[in-house]
């Protein structure tokens, strides 16, 4: 059913509290946590689908949580990874009329009725994006998140696209159509990585773990020092 958000019920008002209310609660000691996008529609034993999974796999063994959608394709596959390796498993549930229903390998779901209480835990919990092969709703969070970096109103945070030869076109268009016409600037893509290589994922999430401890600790330090004088 399509809900008609020009209405001026205030009882609305209230489930979006509760939206984010709930989230921010069971979400609060998530550390570390990365989400993983990609399309519901593909299947189990596709190439994509073990890769997402393997994906998964290596980021729980190394002390990441994994953020997932909630449903199917590979936001199962993202899930079981974490889940089968004992690490944080968490999917941000959506309610829709048609493909969305919860995976079993979550160990903290939520479901939301809007999309935007959900977009708002993806970026608050996530200090990366894994974006695999999907459709309109995984170029929505891409996009999303590069707009935010733009506006400086989230910290950078990296952008994995997996898959080159299914984003090649994607990535020439946006280089070749908008950093030509002067639309972005170059330096706007450097949170861009491509891969193909689940470790070279891992590796990448590495280096901006150590970036993010290392601002920490450097801000700690500011800290006590200020408390000295």
């Amino acid at each position: 059913m399509i809900e008609d958000l020009k209405g001026n019920e205030s009882w609305r008002m209230f489930r979006i509290l509760s939206e984010f209310t709930e989230g921010f609660d069971k979400l609060s000691d998530v550390r570390w946590g990365v989400s993983i996008f990609g399309s519901a529609r593909i299947k189990p034993d596709h190439p994509y689908y073990l890769a997402a999974q393997k994906v998964a796999e290596l980021l729980a063994d190394d002390g990441y949580t994994v953020i997932s959608g909630g449903g199917p394709g590979i936001m199962e596959a993202a899930n079981k990874g974490a889940f089968q390796q004992h690490g944080g498993s968490v999917g941000l549930n959506i309610e829709l009329p048609h493909e969305q229903h919860p995976n079993p390998y979550q160990s903290i779901g939520l479901t939301f009725r809007y999309f935007f209480a959900r977009k708002v835990m993806f970026v608050k919990y996530s200090m990366g994006y894994v974006c695999m092969p999907g459709g309109f709703g995984t170029l929505d969070e891409f996009f999303e998140a590069l707009t935010l970096m733009q506006t400086h109103k989230i910290y950078p945070l990296p952008l994995i696209l997996f898959g080159s030869q299914f984003w090649g076109g994607l990535l020439d268009w946006v280089k070749g159509t908008l950093l030509t016409e002067g639309l972005i600037s170059e330096d706007e893509l450097e949170v861009i990585s491509v891969t193909d290589s689940p470790r070279e994922v891992l590796e990448i999430m590495n280096r901006h773990r150590d970036w993010k401890m290392q601002k920490i600790a450097e801000a700690q330090a500011r800290r006590n020092r200020g408390e000295q004088r």
